[in-house]
């Protein structure tokens, strides 16, 4: 009997946040995969652990993802984290491997989910709430509305091509970028606002873009809105 991998999109930070469907099959789950070296400090775990104590009773592991565009680097990991959730499925387990917001969305856990398919075991996507939408909410604020268009742009990348599309546009992923993020922004005389750590402990919230702090977090995320909007 072959087991089955899910991966489990666990909300933006708020444990509350959590879908009923997320919590079921963790708790039918055998074993827990959590991205990172320690398990006890993944920040997916911990966004589960208030509201699911019996999960210190299951198998955990953790499988090391590192932070890089290296491609030879990236490779490596994600094939040794399949190797390892294989072995499991292999025995008939079920696995969860979590992950922060939505599974679908830039989330490191779909290049394990393509390998484990390809090698012919069964998987399944649980979707969680996206950052951005949790973003949103916490600001009391909608991201489109009518015909307006909603752009989601990995901001470590090229984004001033980006920065012109008309409607709402969504950063995320900035990262080490953030200098350079907000000297676009201002340069595209855009009104922005930015969380930092979105339901999680440390949130700040900046209004303008003078506000952003060049050394913000990984967790932050930017919303532009066009001028008319505000």
């Amino acid at each position: 009997m072959i087991g089955k991998l899910y991966g489990i999109g666990v909300g933006p930070g708020e444990a509350e946040l959590l879908t009923l469907k997320a919590l079921r099959i963790m708790r039918e789950s055998d074993v827990i995969i959590v991205p990172g070296t320690d398990v006890e400090k993944s920040v997916a775990y911990q966004i589960v652990l208030p509201v699911f104590s019996e999960i210190t009773e299951k198998t955990r592991v953790a499988v090391k993802m590192p932070m890089t565009k290296d491609p030879v680097r990236l490779e490596e990991s994600h094939q040794k984290a399949a190797e390892v959730i294989e072995i499991f499925l292999r025995e008939g387990k079920q696995v969860a491997f979590l992950t922060l917001g939505d599974v679908t969305i830039y989330s490191t856990y779909l290049y394990v989910h393509h390998r484990v398919a390809e090698a012919g075991y069964p998987v399944e996507i649980v979707n969680g709430i996206p950052s951005f939408c949790a973003v949103a909410a916490r600001l009391n604020m909608g991201l489109v509305e009518k015909s307006e268009m909603l752009h989601i742009i990995p901001a470590s990348y090229q984004i001033e091509e980006a920065l012109k599309l008309p409607g709402t546009k969504v950063l995320m992923k900035a990262g080490k970028q953030m200098g350079h993020v907000k000297e676009l922004l201002k340069q595209a005389d855009a009104t922005a606002v930015m969380i930092e750590n979105c339901g999680m402990p440390g949130e700040k919230i900046y209004s303008t873009i003078d506000e952003i702090p060049e050394d913000a977090g990984y967790y932050s995320l930017i919303i532009v809105k066009e001028k008319k909007e505000l």
